[in-house]
């Protein structure tokens, strides 16, 4: 079937939409499904756009309210995860995913599910080492820190898809896996984007978290957003015993909703005929979510997911066969996801703006259905308990032996963290301002060619990714130029796609991202941009994107 990837969405629906029903007419079919690298930004009214990690003056409703109102149908399924650049207190109320508008799905903090055979996991938010061994304590109304620790990826969720064992399809994650660039073309990557060089050198940019899980899942494909630029990599992994040959990942990053990039990619995926057009639950992912119940962790402290070093009485819980015939009871042997979607704040209404809309922390009826079908903890529940009675979550507790002061912060099961190292940038602005932290932005051309692995030899980069660009007023696919592999082996120019006439387009300069959190001596960058959320024709100062 044929599967569209977006990277960073920021809100931009209707373009999407508009760029995918373009492809479909000057391409070979239509398309079934479509996925999203984060950055989603699914705001329904004023106040979700104040629970958005951006400052004020970029916090602007976009599309999106329409799709959640009712006003507009997405044409096509489509699955998201979460980025930095949030509605995070909506998200907020489908800890496990949901429906965020009808036929718009939301995969949870982290998630598990089937689309017509193909199996599709998804891990929300971004690494930071400072927040991965807390729980999830965050709530509305956020403050200054919360509001951008929300999106910080957390040990337990990368511990609970570390506990799947059957093959996953397709996986998406909004920051890079760290190391990743080393498998595909570095060189043009680094000419694209030299200020990345320094921590690519230092193999330090991305997650490290999402290198574990890459590693663990081997995926068939990983597609992630973030970076804005778009690159491709094939990952070779290492075969285990019980397989003849390793597996390989093709690995696709994109860039960001705007006109001239490579925000889209429409690719053909192998798809199960007899499985059903409808969006199901993985048996498996449930299966693991029930086993996890009680490693849920709602406060600040830190601490350690349980592992087999003689200090935990169980640490797999990997899903057994037992264990998910049980589920499937609980399901009533019926593993396909209601479309229950139900409006839980009032929406954005253009005539009658709200400019004081109370924030409210919710409880989805979504997610009190699926946890009471399943037997397992909503999140937002334990959190309210949290706020009435703190004293019964350790929310006070001296330091133990998860520590809860500064002193522990430092400490994680990764050996570095440089996430909140930035390379350099010559055309900051430095500016005493408190409203943000600060931003880099670098300005570089954008031609990156990108490749995936050929059939018949999967060392060999053979075929390139093509481009889907919205364009002001024509949108064409071209394939780009051929790349070198890790070893420097030169790779053979994919296909072009055709569809109607193609030139050369000058690209607009690309933007460099920095890292939210800095020594607090350092002054704090004032981004030098005025469009990415709105009309892109003036790309040229356009971000809004922390590099965290």
């Amino acid at each position: 079937m044929r599967v569209a990837v977006a990277g960073c969405c920021h809100g931009e629906l209707d373009k999407i939409y508009e760029t995918l029903a373009l492809a479909e007419q000057r391409g070979p079919g239509p398309v079934d499904l479509l996925l999203c690298c984060g950055d989603f930004q699914a705001v329904r009214n004023e106040a979700d756009l104040r629970c958005m990690a951006v400052p004020p003056k970029y916090r602007h409703m976009q599309t999106f309210y329409r799709y959640y109102s009712g006003e507009k149908k997405a044409p096509v399924l489509t699955i998201f995860i979460g980025g930095n650049h949030e509605a995070s207190n909506h998200l907020q109320e489908l800890p496990y995913g949901g429906w965020v508008a009808p036929n718009i799905y939301y995969l949870g903090l982290a998630g598990v599910v089937k689309y017509r055979g193909i199996r599709i996991g998804g891990i929300s938010g971004i690494f930071k080492s400072h927040d991965y061994r807390k729980g999830h304590f965050e709530r509305p109304p956020y403050d200054s820190s919360t509001i951008r620790s929300i999106y910080h990826v957390r040990n337990i969720e990368v511990y609970k898809l570390k506990q799947l064992k059957q093959p996953v399809d397709i996986f998406l994650s909004h920051d890079w896996p760290r190391s990743i660039y080393h498998y595909g073309n570095k060189k043009q990557l680094l000419k694209t984007k030299s200020f990345f060089r320094q921590e690519v050198e230092n193999n330090t940019l991305g997650s490290p978290a999402a290198s574990e899980l890459l590693e663990h899942l081997k995926p068939a494909y990983w597609f992630s957003a973030h970076l804005h630029v778009k690159f491709a990599a094939l990952m070779q992994h290492q075969a285990t015993d019980k397989e003849q040959a390793g597996k390989a990942t093709k690995f696709l990053a994109l860039d960001k909703c705007l006109p001239h990039r490579d925000f889209l990619q429409v690719l053909e995926v192998e798809h199960d005929p007899s499985a059903p057009e409808y969006l199901e639950y993985d048996v498996e992912w449930l299966t693991v979510l029930r086993a996890t119940d009680d490693l849920i962790n709602v406060t600040r402290n830190l601490w350690n997911m349980p592992e087999n070093n003689g200090l935990h009485t169980r640490w797999d819980y990997s899903a057994t066969e037992e264990a998910m015939k049980e589920v499937m009871e609980k399901l009533n042997h019926d593993p396909k996801v209601p479309c229950n979607f139900s409006m839980t704040a009032a929406c954005y209404d253009p005539s009658k703006p709200q400019t004081q809309v109370q924030l409210v922390h919710r409880i989805s009826p979504q997610t009190t259905e699926f946890c009471a079908q399943l037997g397992i903890t909503d999140i937002n529940i334990m959190l309210q308990k949290v706020k009435n009675k703190p004293y019964l979550f350790g929310e006070y507790e001296e330091q133990g032996d998860l520590g809860t002061d500064d002193s522990e912060e430092d400490r994680s099961e990764y050996n570095t963290d440089t996430s909140a190292v930035s390379s350099i940038n010559p055309d900051e602005i430095m500016l005493d301002e408190e409203e943000e932290e600060g931003v880099v932005s670098v300005c570089s051309d954008m031609n990156t060619p990108s490749v995936e692995p050929s059939s018949d030899q999967a060392s060999d980069f053979s075929t390139s990714f093509s481009d889907v660009r919205n364009l002001p007023s024509s949108m064409f696919v071209s394939s780009d130029d051929p790349s070198h592999s890790p070893t420097g082996r030169e790779g053979k120019p994919g296909e072009t796609v055709q569809s109607g006439d193609e030139k050369d387009l000058t690209e607009f300069p690309l933007k460099r991202l920095s890292n939210e959190h800095e020594p607090e001596q350092r002054k704090k960058i004032k981004r030098r941009n005025q469009a990415i959320y709105a009309a892109a024709a003036d790309d040229d100062d356009d971000n809004n994107e922390d590099k965290d």
